[in-house]
């Protein structure tokens, strides 16, 4: 294994742990502004479920990211490594912004921002394409209606109950918040496989696109690592920017957003959990009452997912130039 593929392996587990870093909150924000645990037992926990996440539900997603977008054989380590790179900076831009912008949606235009300037767009297979975006934009609306929905079958089937219920609500969701974590891992550590598991087959390491056992071992392991670091400034923008959580409101968004994650997951549609989680807080909330949500936030986050490809691509295509002017 060559100084290249250490480097590409070295900016994908950087990019893992920022992804942990970036979208802990989204996994914890609800589970700690409804106090159902403190944030040192959340986020231990949440790590743990999403290191266990791609080991329970396969690399579909992977498959898609390393060999559905991009045409293998066509791949180069600057090209990767830029790809990487720009997404990289917007993630740390955004983090220390505190906007719960997209892993997903920036690793994916550095691909494409990276693969254009290097070869040119026409190399891009638009099938492959055409999935990613279907399933990073159409799985918000999704969490959106299905999270209004969810909590409206919740109220309704809860109608007669007393207050107590309450205690109920916190304790499950240990147990939602849990699937929601496996969910993020299996989804989103299998981005940073597939990148790792195509810069080996570019070197020759590998003959064929299969994801190697230590692969997935390395990746769930940074971005476990990513989620206990915590991301607390997203945190608060999540938990307690839309509207006040409670416990019913939690149970509500983790088995609403676990499910369309874990079936993104599992049929190779790589998704946003920021937007997911995002969006079905809001329809959470808004199948109380419409005007209990603080729309205009949801509109600055709407602003941070329709710019992120785009800039994460020019990022990345600006990084492949300077690599060029050094002769790399």
């Amino acid at each position: 294994m060559n100084e290249l593929v250490v480097i590409l392996i070295g900016l994908a587990l950087i990019f893992d742990f920022l992804n942990g870093v970036h979208d802990s909150s989204n996994i914890v924000a609800t589970i700690i502004s409804s106090r159902s645990l403190s944030p040192r037992w959340a986020l231990g926990f949440t790590a743990i479920a999403e290191f266990c996440g791609p080991f329970l539900f396969g690399v579909a997603v992977a498959r898609t990211i390393g060999s559905e977008i991009v045409p293998p054989g066509l791949m180069t380590f600057p090209i990767l490594t830029s790809a990487l790179t720009g997404a990289i900076i917007w993630n740390l831009l955004t983090w220390y912004l505190g906007v719960p912008s997209s892993s997903s949606h920036a690793l994916i235009g550095g691909l494409i921002g990276a693969t254009t300037a290097g070869v040119g767009f026409h190399v891009i297979h638009l099938s492959g394409l055409t999935k990613v975006l279907i399933s990073l934009f159409l799985s918000p609306i999704l969490g959106l209606v299905a999270g209004f929905i969810f909590t409206r079958l919740v109220y309704w089937l809860s109608r007669s109950a007393t207050i107590k219920i309450n205690v109920f609500f916190k304790r499950v969701q240990v147990i939602t918040g849990m699937a929601l974590a496996l969910s993020h891992g299996a989804n989103d550590a299998q981005k940073t496989m597939g990148l790792i598991t195509l810069g080996l087959f570019v070197n020759g390491t590998i003959s064929s696109f299969t994801v190697p056992v230590w692969v997935i071992l390395i990746s769930a392991l940074a971005i476990a690592l990513g989620t206990v670091s915590g991301g607390w400034r997203l945190i608060k923008t999540l938990g307690a920017g839309f509207f006040r959580i409670r416990p019913v409101h939690g149970f509500c968004t983790q088995v609403t957003a676990a499910g369309v994650i874990l079936g993104a997951a599992l049929f190779g549609g790589p998704v946003s959990t920021t937007q997911v989680v995002s969006s079905t807080i809001m329809g959470v909330g808004a199948a109380e009452r419409v005007n209990k949500v603080r729309w205009h936030l949801a509109g600055n986050i709407l602003a941070a997912w329709l710019i992120t490809i785009p800039l994460s691509g020019l990022m990345a295509a600006g990084v492949l130039q300077i690599l060029r002017i050094f002769g790399i």
